[in-house]
């Protein structure tokens, strides 16, 4: 990179390197420049050290731009409970494996004499050899994978070295705490076996799930819609309460609601039924759709954060994209000083005027088009909300920021640089009021920002960058005239960043939990499949009763749980942002479809599993 576009800006020698131990990131690039200490106190938002003790409970005010605080910790929480849905669904799927079989084995040893302490040893036994062994493999695969999750962006940029170590009190707990839970859950697990073995031995069909099942996922939607209606909270956190009411009503809603969904779409299929495996499959529905749903609960999940950080993602970066400044506010930097971005500027920070040989320097620099000077309005009022004044035969060169109305000499402008998480801003298509001043007025005030207007490319835009910190050092950074300011910027890439880390291992962990649920369902039933393969049933029949049990309650729900995540983001963004909400591209429905196509594949495989333990032998009496 030439020196122009980058080594320029920082004054100085290099007297060191920044060790790999202090940088957030792998990929980070962090100067640290040295001053007088008589320079210092000049600085815009500089204050004195008196010491250092801890780090802040908060980082609002920081300046490092690496990102932190409660905001990012929200994000972290956020992923962290969409990535353990999936997962606490497999777990539960994979704990009623055997659950039934082994059930009715302990079930069997109490009827002929075991008492329920010698059941109760044998289970823990079980359970403890079975989490020991799953902790190790668990282990195994940590170490395997962790230098792969090393460069995965989490939070934007690339983990370090040390963010993915584990210390000795993280393994005891682990080494410990899983096999203890286990013996926990398969004692609990034996009740029925403790309290009645002959009734595990002979089970009834359930009631069907009742309507009232939806009541959670309508409150959920409910709250969304109440807030889009009546207006966010003034307070972070009762918009914070907001998110997590509302989106865990739903999540717990579609658990609960997916059961009579599946009711009602098996009770239509069985009474419209004309080939004999759709009215097996209709009945065998209708007869435990609880089962059956769970057999795509992780996938229903799994396409719900899909729907919903999709959604909202699309429809930010889409309002972003057609925000009005195109590629002319792209193409223009703004140095902002501190008396325009901050309403306690000390007067020591203000900047008196801009010198013309540094005009004619910016002027100068390749690529640079045109540059617009912001002065600082003499109302006090004004001054606290961000506005300035701008000469519009100045300001029709940078249309980025805005235009003049015609006939007009001087404008009052306003800020800007949109903020979609705050406000939208469309600078370009703004016109701004006039002002009641001359251009030779204007001239005597304050300088509150620096535009300039560029070709564009990103040679162009260093160099003017280079330009505008040696001009003002001690100003801040230039920052470009877009649609997202550098800090929505950064949070938008970390968000996207999370999404698609949840989107990737939601499918990956709801496929297993698929693959898991359809080989625990078989084996639960291989004995009537068995003796409807005596009574003459072709194994094809078979397949498709597989087939149809498995996908009909997959489609529907996952058409609802798709419904459902669009219209939360819909209500959420219009709420919180005010962004119009904006369907989703092809590469989200290209997702979607791929993870169903993927599901009917993970049900076609098992096929073969069925034809295996359906055999005649399976049919006779124990």
């Amino acid at each position: 990179m030439p020196a122009s576009e980058l080594r320029d800006r920082y004054p100085g020698r290099q007297i060191g390197t920044i060790g790999a131990a202090a940088l957030p990131s792998p990929s980070s690039l962090i100067i640290v420049i040295g001053h007088q200490p008589r320079q210092l106190p000049h600085v815009p938002g500089a204050v004195e050290v008196g010491g250092i003790q801890r780090t802040p409970a908060n980082c609002y005010t920081c300046r490092s731009g690496v990102g932190s605080g409660p905001v990012l910790q929200w994000i972290l929480a956020g992923g962290a409970v969409a990535l353990l849905l999936p997962v606490l669904i497999l777990i539960a799927t994979a704990s009623r494996l055997s659950a039934a079989r082994r059930e009715e084995r302990f079930a069997a040893m109490r009827l002929v004499g075991a008492t329920p302490r010698q059941i109760s040893v044998i289970s823990a036994v079980e359970a403890t050899v079975a989490a020991v062994a799953g902790v190790g493999v668990g282990f195994a695969l940590f170490f395997l994978f962790r230098p792969l999750l090393y460069h995965v962006p989490f939070t934007g940029a690339p983990l370090a070295q040390g963010d993915l170590s584990l210390g000795w009190t993280d393994v005891v707990l682990v080494v410990i705490g899983v096999p203890v839970a286990a013996v926990v859950s398969a004692r609990l697990a034996l009740r029925r076996v403790q309290i009645s073995p002959l009734g595990v031995s002979r089970r009834a069909s359930s009631a069907p799930p009742r309507i009232f099942r939806i009541i959670p996922l309508l409150a959920g939607i409910a709250v969304l819609a109440y807030f889009d209606a009546a207006g966010k909270p003034g307070a972070i956190g009762g918009q914070l309460l907001e998110l997590l009411v509302g989106f865990a009503l739903i999540v717990v809603g579609l658990v609960l609601a997916g059961p009579w969904f599946t009711t009602a779409g098996s009770r239509l299929m069985a009474n419209r039924a004309s080939r004999p495996a759709t009215l097996i499959a209709g009945r065998r529905l209708l007869d435990n759709p609880k089962a059956a749903f769970r057999f795509i609960s992780g996938l229903v999940l799994a396409l719900f954060v899909t729907s919903a950080a999709i959604g909202a993602l699309s429809s930010t970066v889409a309002t972003a994209a057609s925000s009005g400044e195109g590629s002319a506010g792209k193409a223009t930097l703004a140095d902002l000083f501190c008396s325009f971005s901050t309403s306690n500027c000390p007067p020591s920070a203000e900047v008196p005027s801009v010198p013309a040989h540094a005009l004619a320097s910016l002027r100068a620099t390749p690529g640079v088009r045109a540059v617009t000077v912001v002065q600082q309005s003499p109302s006090s009022a004004q001054q606290m909300n961000g506005f300035g004044l701008v000469a519009c035969d100045q300001l029709v060169k940078t249309p980025a920021i805005g235009k003049c109305a015609p006939g007009t000499t001087v404008a009052t402008t306003g800020y800007f640089l949109s903020n979609l998480l705050g406000h939208n801003s469309h600078a370009s298509s703004t016109i701004w009021p006039s002002a009641h001043l001359s251009v030779a007025d204007i001239t005597k005030l304050p300088v509150d920002a620096v535009v300039v207007a560029t070709d564009g490319s990103s040679g162009s835009l260093e160099r003017a960058r280079t330009s505008l910190e040696r001009a003002f050092p001690l100003q801040g950074t230039p920052v470009g005239v877009e649609a997202l300011d550098p800090p929505t910027g950064r949070l938008l890439t970390m968000v996207q960043d999370m999404t698609d880390v949840v989107i990737v291992a939601s499918l990956i962990i709801a496929a297993c939990s698929l693959a898991v649920n359809i080989a625990a369902g078989l084996g639960e039933r291989k004995r009537p499949f068995s003796l409807l393969r005596l009574t003459g049933v072709p194994t094809a029949v078979l397949h498709r009763v597989v087939a149809l049990e498995s996908a009909m309650p997959l489609f529907l729900v996952a058409a609802v749980s798709i419904v459902v995540g669009l219209v939360s983001a819909a209500l959420y963004l219009h709420s919180q942002a005010g962004i119009a909400f904006r369907i989703p591209g092809i590469a989200f429905w290209a997702t979607v479809l791929g993870g169903l196509a993927a599901s009917l594949a993970i049900i076609a495989s098992t096929f073969p599993l069925l034809n295996r333990i359906t055999g005649p032998e399976v049919a006779r009496n124990e």
